[in-house]
């Protein structure tokens, strides 16, 4: 599933790359109420295309492919960006873990070794603190809680598609899949500065933010650990 939020001038590049890498992946645009031509262009291309009627923000557009994931029976879904951050040529190692039996979620780490795009020095020291912050309540580190580079086997489809964060969704939806008892495991990627345009996450650098998401876990480590029965 490839989130788009006014990536107008993104998709193009990023389609051909999913083509071209993951012949054998199915893939669908979801459309976050964008408001420049991101729809009209990912159907010019010949994409699948999911228009939501206004703007929900990432979680919602994440969430959005998750129940489109689960309604069409797929067994994994992964989440590629569609500002051209995420190489596709990463979705294997994204989804061995979860063929073999071994993780529930898989998440695409820049920080396992230092290569590539590693975003801005301030980013990185609040990316640590919710790195620890998880660590602390889950009892597993995380490198790049951040990160919307992940795949996600059926157990957790069923799961997110019923209930997923909304406002901090990439570290909350990290520390949820830990609280709920599901096996995670990061893997190496190298991510790039996106193509071009403004992230949607504006305040990673701001420790308001910071302490707002720090916030959300809590609340979340508070609520019914219990997992969504899967069909």
């Amino acid at each position: 599933m490839i989130p788009a939020f006014n990536e107008a001038e993104n998709l193009p590049a990023v389609i051909a790359e999913v083509r071209e890498k993951c012949p054998a992946v199915d893939f669908v645009v979801i459309n976050d109420g964008s408001t420049d031509n991101t729809s009209a262009v990912a159907r010019r291309l010949g994409a699948r295309v999911l228009d939501c009627p206004i703007n929900l923000g990432i979680g919602g557009a994440v969430q959005c492919g998750i129940r489109f994931a689960f309604r069409e029976g797929y067994d994994i879904c992964i989440q590629c960006d569609g500002d051209g951050q995420h190489d596709p040529r990463w979705v294997a190692d994204l989804v061995r873990p979860i063929v073999a039996g071994e993780a529930d979620m898989v998440v695409g780490s820049r920080f396992l070794v230092r290569e590539g795009f590693q975003s801005t020095g301030l980013r990185r020291i609040g990316i640590r603190f919710l790195s620890e912050w998880i660590r602390w309540f889950s009892g597993q580190r995380v490198t790049d809680p951040t990160s919307g580079f992940r795949a996600i086997g059926r157990s957790l489809i069923s799961e997110f598609s019923s209930r997923y964060p909304r406002e901090y969704p990439e570290p909350e939806s990290v520390y949820v899949a830990l609280h709920r008892g599901y096996r995670l495991r990061e893997v190496h990627t190298i991510m790039r500065p996106r193509r071009s345009g403004c992230s949607s996450i504006q305040q990673l650098d701001s420790v308001l933010y910071i302490l707002k998401i720090c916030l959300a876990i809590l609340a979340d480590r508070f609520r019914d650990p219990r997992r969504v029965e899967s069909e």
